[in-house]
């Protein structure tokens, strides 16, 4: 008798998959790649056109099927986040498929109901919790946002089988919230292989007006992420005459990066935003870089901390304690505390590394091994492990 695990894979065809869209393709990718002998993956999606079916088939090929219920997402997530657990989808064959089963939900979107875990051990659920925002930062989500990741935790407190978190400091933070007992397991990410320096760099850095020396960052001007602190610290007397790009939005909640670049007293040119950016173009972008900085007051995972140590780039990064544990001392941690300093404590660390050859060596081998600590092989290999387990 083979076994199905069934995997919510609705966030690839989302408005913007963003970070849990990434993570979603490369678990699942993985998890298909190392299906114990008798089991497979299937995929679970709400009511996409046959277009989303398609461009999902061709993006993990080896799918066992694609079960598509009959809610849109929007629905879907109303649906379930009031109980409506037993929503049948249907199969490629055109049959009804019911939702139970070996469920893995790689976000808080999942059915999540009252089931006997003892006495019917086949009908299980894990759900993934990506980061506490909604709790700490909910000002950096819209009101609709919050309640949901919210609702969904209570959920998947009284009714998930265990609940995946991306690091120990997000397992740390979501025990202090909710009492999951022991069924908090630590999962984390890794680098995607799609990132890798294409055959055209030239290309594509003449084409993105690369200079030759710059700092990087990734995100948008949302409270949490600092983004604003990290332009300030470009006017601080002690930060280097670098330009800063910016992969991510021009402008969030009213906010515009030009608008908070010249509040800061800088030259339009100092500071410039890149947009949402192909792997290729992020490869080429996060290998020329001189300093890649993650200014974030919260994070989950922190990996795009993992991404810019993957091509040997020096990080500095936040005392966030996520981000802490994933830099495992390779980046240059910048302490949060006492805020109004914090542009300049930036503004120093970014200096300290890019004017001296011998720290960015050695922070580029430094930043290269602690790379090679995660795979999505090993995320796979858990993922699988903890089902068995249940």
């Amino acid at each position: 008798m083979s076994t199905e695990l069934r995997v919510t894979i609705d966030q690839l065809v989302a408005p913007v998959p963003g970070g849990i869209g990434r993570y979603t393709e490369e678990l699942t990718r993985e998890l298909i790649a190392q299906a114990p002998p008798e089991c497979s993956v299937a995929g679970i999606v709400s009511a996409v056109g046959e277009e989303e079916m398609e461009q999902l088939s061709t993006l993990l090929p080896g799918l066992a099927e694609i079960i598509r219920l009959p809610l849109p997402r929007r629905e879907l997530a109303l649906a379930w986040r009031f109980g409506a657990t037993s929503i049948p989808g249907r199969g490629p064959d055109g049959t009804w498929r019911s939702p139970k089963g070996m469920l893995h939900a790689t976000s808080p979107l999942a059915p999540l109901g009252r089931h006997d875990r003892i006495n019917d051990p086949g009908n299980q659920t894990v759900v993934t919790i990506h980061d506490v925002l909604a709790w700490t930062h909910p000002e950096s989500l819209g009101s609709g946002t919050v309640a949901f990741h919210k609702a969904m935790a209570k959920r998947a407190q009284r009714h998930a089988d265990a609940v995946v978190v991306p690091s120990h400091a997000v397992a740390s933070e979501l025990g202090e919230l909710l009492d999951f007992g022991d069924r908090i397991r630590v999962i984390g990410g890794a680098v995607s292989a799609k990132l890798q320096v294409p055959v055209d760099a030239e290309e594509r850095a003449a084409r993105l007006a690369l200079p030759e020396r710059y700092i990087f960052t990734m995100g948008s001007l949302e409270p949490h992420r600092r983004l604003s602190a990290l332009i300030e610290s470009l006017a601080h007397p002690d930060s280097v005459d670098l330009p800063l790009l910016i992969a991510g939005p021009s402008a969030w909640g009213g906010l515009e990066v030009a608008g908070v670049a010249a509040e800061a007293g800088l030259a339009e040119d100092r500071v410039r935003t890149l947009g949402t950016l192909s792997d290729a173009d992020l490869s080429v972008v996060l290998d020329r870089a001189s300093v890649f900085v993650l200014p974030s007051a919260s994070a989950g995972f922190g990996l795009p901390v993992v991404e810019a140590f993957s091509f040997g780039t020096p990080v500095v990064h936040s005392d966030a304690p996520a981000l802490v544990e994933v830099a495992a001392g390779a980046g240059y941690t910048v302490p949060l505390s006492h805020e109004a300093g914090y542009p300049a404590r930036l503004a120093q660390a970014i200096a300290s590394i890019v004017d001296d050859p011998d720290t960015v060596e050695r922070m580029r081998v430094q930043s290269l091994d602690r790379a090679r600590a995660f795979s999505w092989a090993d995320s796979a290999a858990g993922v699988w492990q903890l089902h068995a387990e249940l």
